[in-house]
């Protein structure tokens, strides 16, 4: 189930066919989920609710194919590996991979491992990959280390094109949003055709905010299905002084078009997506990490090889202003819809200690929603 699916529109663009990242060209996303056990925390036995998605910019066979990007960062207490050599560079170099907060590391090494291996026989022998996470330690036994190379690889494995799994899936199968269940979102815009006519697409892990922050489509449906009503995993927290507080948590934000775009246009499109996230609720609090990376197929950037002195220069075309406007525009549509469609997606997951993130009831949204004016009464979720 995703929000045009009850019947709500978010803002005034047009989607893709999928309405999803895969609507660009070349774009891939896999998942490995990991859900095993219940009951009482045991450290490195589990209850298991993690995973690992990735994101891979021109398929399986073009690895070695860089992409120009750029990135933002709105509150930086969060990891998204490689963002460095991104600055630098201006170029994405790996496929990009998002997991928990504690398995960075080791998707990380498994992401270098794969790229050597899809690399070009004579191309440099090292990867910067970009790896993220947002914290599922609420629901997850995070200091287990469930999540392995292997994982990794089912991810890039199974990446494909065509509908994305959104909700409890892989890297946002423990996830929390606005203190319901929430997980992996996407969406997609296309501008006008005398706009160019490009796509942009956006995925997101959305684990942060605060209940009565969540807006949609402008609509204060946090603030209506409060926690009275729903109850917050916050609220079973048998901690408080030790945990963190109601909306903590973060947001990753992959933001990917098919336009040509150069370094420092992606940059500006990354930061949009912070726009996108704020019509959603969120304000990059400060145990936040809110990290956005945009890159853009519409350039060919083949692997520099020093044999090959064609390839010492690119020819690389851009947009204009009047199309950067709108490729704003398109971003933050796109994000807000994608967080949403996270919520929308996902559902109910008991995790360990008995911790409950409850889902997003349809049928409660829809009705605030047809309050205000928006949405229709189509039949979707009971409450849990």
């Amino acid at each position: 189930m995703r929000t045009r699916d009850l019947g709500i529109t978010i803002g005034l663009g047009r989607p893709g066919p999928l309405n999803a990242i895969t609507d660009v060209a070349g774009v891939r996303v896999g998942h490995a989920t990991i859900i095993e056990g219940d009951g009482p925390l045991v450290v490195g036995r589990g209850p298991v609710r993690t995973g690992v998605t990735v994101v891979v910019p021109r398929g399986k066979d073009d690895w070695h194919e860089p992409v120009f990007a750029g990135c933002h960062r709105l509150n930086g207490n969060g990891e998204l590996t490689g963002l460095e050599w991104v600055r630098e560079s201006g170029k994405l170099t790996t496929p990009i991979a998002i997991t928990n907060t504690h398995s960075v590391g080791i998707v990380r090494d498994a992401m270098v491992a794969a790229s050597v291996e899809h690399m070009e026989p004579r191309a440099a022998h090292w990867s910067l990959p970009v790896v993220g996470e947002t914290y599922d330690g609420m629901l997850n036994d995070i200091n287990g280390f469930h999540v392995r190379a292997e994982h990794l690889r089912e991810a890039l494995d199974t990446a494909t094109g065509g509908p994305v799994a959104e909700g409890n899936v892989g890297g946002g199968t423990g996830m929390v949003c606005h203190e319901f269940k929430g997980g992996i979102g996407t969406a997609s815009r296309v501008v006008p055709a005398d706009r160019g006519g490009h796509t942009v697409g956006v995925l997101v892990q959305a684990n942060y905010g605060k209940r009565a922050w969540l807006r949609v489509d402008g609509v204060p449906v946090g603030a209506e299905i409060g926690v009275d009503e729903v109850p917050s995993p916050y609220d079973q927290v048998r901690r408080p002084a030790a945990d963190p507080p109601p909306g903590s948590g973060s947001i990753i934000i992959v933001v990917a078009t098919d336009a040509p775009l150069l370094p420092y246009q992606l940059e500006r499109l990354a930061q949009r997506a912070g726009l996108g996230l704020a019509r959603a609720g969120g304000t990059g609090g400060h145990t936040s990490g809110d990290l956005f990376i945009a890159f853009a197929t519409g350039n060919r950037l083949p692997a520099e090889d020093e044999d090959h002195p064609q390839l010492l220069s690119y020819d690389v075309r851009t947009v204009g202003d009047i199309v950067i406007d709108a490729l704003f525009d398109a971003t933050i549509e796109a994000t807000e819809e994608a967080i949403i469609n996270a919520l929308v997606a996902a559902d109910t997951m008991i995790g360990r200690d008995g911790m409950t993130a409850h889902a997003l009831p349809h049928d409660r949204l829809l009705e605030v929603m047809t309050r205000y004016g928006r949405g229709s009464q189509t039949t979707g979720r009971q409450p849990a």
